[in-house]
């Protein structure tokens, strides 16, 4: 970070769920709880922060994203396939039900990473090459209870994070992490299509950008990846505000509890060294910051047929 960036808060550990590699965290307005996955670990997560209460369930597929839906149900795109699950219930396993394959062709080679609902009751998302393949394999999605799955017409990516929108709906975010940039294009829902992509930020300093969320003011916040922070962008891409999390890979942003003015950044505790994890035990937690406005979007959900 530069001289003219903004004076730097910390977040402090809401969660200590020590996850391999926490990811993809949606605030549900309806039940006030919290969702996230531990990909690595097959796993999904829940906390509610009035009660304190958290709770996981295991998955037969690593779980790369999920959407909430209007129904109440959960929208999971797990490695290879994406799948409806009903509402969790503790203690008990998840009723999945499968609603398409994912990549099959490529077999281990790709799995599914970040996503997010657009305004309009679709599931953008992005599978992620596991194989280091020049060009790279991971592509990204919309997937839509009307037209299935459709590719969107985007560069193929390495890892493709970032995926969100403003409150507007016209544009989508997104970016691929092995570029230290994100990127902005216009965003056609009906049709599956968008234009030409531009810059809408470059990372400064180390880290990557990760998962991003869209507030009420329109300002994206991203979650950097080896950067120890969360970075809030204005609309023209400055930065006006920095939180620092101070354990593990931040890589995930979302805007919730009872006010919708609390940030929560879920971390990992991969690529991290031996020494790094005994010095920040919490890493892989979800971290908040209590933010003293009311920024926060309710999360867009994907609309069954």
């Amino acid at each position: 970070m530069n001289a003219t960036t903004p004076e730097i808060a910390t977040a402090a550990l809401a969660v200590d769920s020590r996850c391999r590699l926490g990811e993809g965290i949606v605030w549900d307005d309806r039940a006030a709880c919290l969702y996230w996955t531990d990909i690595l670990s097959a796993r999904l997560w829940r906390h509610a922060p009035a009660t304190g209460e958290t709770h996981c369930w295991d998955l037969p597929e690593p779980l790369g994203c999920l959407a909430l839906c209007e129904d109440g149900r959960l929208l999971l795109a797990l490695a290879k396939s994406i799948r409806l699950a009903a509402p969790p219930i503790p203690g008990t396993p998840l009723a999945l039900e499968t609603l398409c394959a994912l990549e099959l062709e490529l077999g281990a080679s790709t799995r599914s990473n970040d996503g997010r609902c657009d305004r309009h009751g679709n599931f953008v998302f992005g599978t992620k090459d596991e194989t280091g393949a020049s060009p790279p394999l991971g592509r990204y999605y919309q997937f839509s209870a009307a037209h299935g799955l459709r590719p969107l017409p985007l560069p193929a990516a390495a890892v493709p994070n970032s995926i969100c929108f403003p409150p507007d709906g016209a544009s989508l975010y997104y970016c691929d992490s092995a570029q230290p940039r994100i990127l902005r294009c216009d965003y056609d829902p009906v049709a599956a299509q968008v234009s030409p992509p531009s810059v809408f930020a470059e990372i400064e300093g180390d880290g990557a950008p990760d998962g991003s969320t869209v507030d009420a003011q329109g300002h994206l916040w991203n979650a950097q990846w080896g950067g120890g922070r969360a970075v809030r962008y204005a609309p023209d891409g400055s930065i006006s505000r920095v939180v620092a999390i101070p354990a593990g890979m931040p890589s995930c942003c979302a805007i919730g509890g009872a006010g919708l003015d609390t940030l929560f950044v879920t971390t990992a505790r991969e690529e991290m060294a031996d020494d790094a994890l005994a010095a920040a035990p919490t890493a892989g937690g979800v971290f908040a910051l209590a933010l003293g406005e009311r920024l926060g979007l309710p999360e867009a959900r994907w609309r069954p047929a």
